[in-house]
């Protein structure tokens, strides 16, 4: 959110280019930067899986959630933006004028306003991270930490497989989803009128 707003308020150099390069970073899917993170987690000079503590061959829990906040961002900054830069500017200018920062601007008006499209987004993260199987699969492979898609594949084998194993874990996943939308659908809701 500070970045979405100091795209969409503040005037400094390279501003545009700046954007322009932070949308660009969604084009790069994931799959294409897996194997260089996992050799940037493992080799030094990070070295996360002694960081961690990790017995995992990708360094464990703190690489998957490394990996995802990064990209993340990129959409984030992007929607919030398009959300941020849509609030009168009537507003932030009294605010200015008033002698308001950019810091009580942001923490007073334009935070509270772009709640809806945080929870939004917060929605649509949640998912992606609940669902991922190709991250986890990569960086958690050998260690005591599996996801739910993870664990459903492993009841998959080449001649026979546990269907009354797979279908239980699909339904236990799929109740988070539906508590944590019930949850946000208010907000939910209120992101897609903003």
């Amino acid at each position: 959110t500070l970045a979405a707003y100091a795209f969409a308020w503040m005037q400094f150099p390279g501003r545009d280019t700046l954007f322009v390069a932070v949308f660009a970073m969604q084009i790069v899917p994931i799959q294409v930067t897996m194997i260089p993170l996992l050799t940037l987690y493992v080799d030094p000079p990070f070295g996360l899986p002694q960081l961690a503590g990790s017995d995992a061959i990708g360094g464990g829990f703190y690489t998957i959630w490394l990996s995802h906040s990064i990209f993340a961002l990129p959409l984030a900054i992007f929607l919030l933006h398009n959300f941020i830069s849509e609030i009168p500017a009537d507003v932030i200018e009294a605010a200015r004028v008033d002698g308001a920062t950019h810091g009580q601007v942001f923490f007073r008006i334009v935070l509270p306003l772009a709640t809806p499209a945080i929870a939004s987004f917060a929605i649509f993260q949640f998912i992606w991270v609940w669902n991922d199987f190709f991250s986890a699969l990569i960086f958690l492979n050998g260690s005591k930490y599996q996801t739910l898609p993870v664990m459903t594949y492993n009841f998959v084998g080449a001649l026979v497989s546990q269907w009354n194993l797979i279908f239980a874990v699909v339904i236990i996943s799929m109740i988070p989803i539906l508590a944590f939308y019930v949850f946000a659908q208010k907000r939910f809701i209120q992101g897609y009128a903003g």
